[in-house]
């Protein structure tokens, strides 16, 4: 598809059905079969859309074998999302001197969970990072995945269009601009969850008893 002045190539590598394989095997198949056939050649970007389970090598291969220069991390304001945006950011880590890799920044799609936009920007903060931008929760995403098409082919004029637009100007005037993350403990997440009031502080004294042991201790 066109759109403005350049081409988009996309395309779907699929994996094995569910059960028989790794689905981080087809991420090393694919792109190597790109590159031998020159699917490479004169263009401006080229973009993987992984999976955030970088404790599996096959989805972690693009980072561990110099295939991306520049990672964005989309995430959402739920505690499991910002915890897999810190362990790809661990991941990035481990190879940012051995490949140059870096983190360009946070992408949160929004789920409109409590105080997102505050979490979003907080979690980036401790990374070293920026929140690069913060998509708006639309319905017409649903629509266009319906009819296996992108919101800008299914509707270019519609408002989430305009956003998906601007998120690819930032990420085009950021490019260059990545850091080496410094990744948190489970600890500092906790922490942040609870100094924007998401979490109550834990009395670790109560951890591991029944009810019937607090309702005892509280006689």
């Amino acid at each position: 598809m066109k759109v403005g002045y350049r081409d988009i190539r996309c395309v779907e590598s699929g994996g094995p059905e569910p059960g028989v394989g790794c689905a981080g095997r087809g991420v090393i198949t694919s792109i190597n079969f790109l590159e031998e056939n020159g699917a490479y050649e004169d263009i401006d970007y080229v973009s993987y859309d992984v999976l955030g389970d970088v404790v599996c090598g096959g989805f972690a291969m693009p980072i561990r074998e110099n295939k991306a220069q520049e990672i964005y991390i989309v995430m959402s304001g739920e505690m499991m999302a910002m915890y897999a945006a810190n362990n790809i950011s661990k991941g990035i880590l481990k190879y940012a001197n051995s490949g140059g890799v870096r983190l360009g920044g946070l992408v949160c799609n929004e789920r409109q969970t409590d105080k997102e936009l505050e979490l979003a920007e907080a979690m980036a903060k401790k990374l070293g990072t920026q929140l690069i931008y913060f998509v708006p929760r639309d319905n017409i995403v649903q629509h266009a995945e319906l009819r296996r098409m992108t919101v800008l082919e299914y509707a270019p004029e519609s408002v989430q269009a305009g956003h998906y637009r601007s998120l690819a100007t930032k990420i085009h005037a950021n490019g260059g601009k990545g850091i080496i993350p410094t990744p948190i403990t489970m600890d500092e997440l906790e922490d942040m969850l609870m100094e924007h009031g998401i979490m109550k502080a834990v009395d670790e004294s109560v951890v591991g008893k029944t009810a019937a042991e607090l309702a005892a201790m509280s006689a």
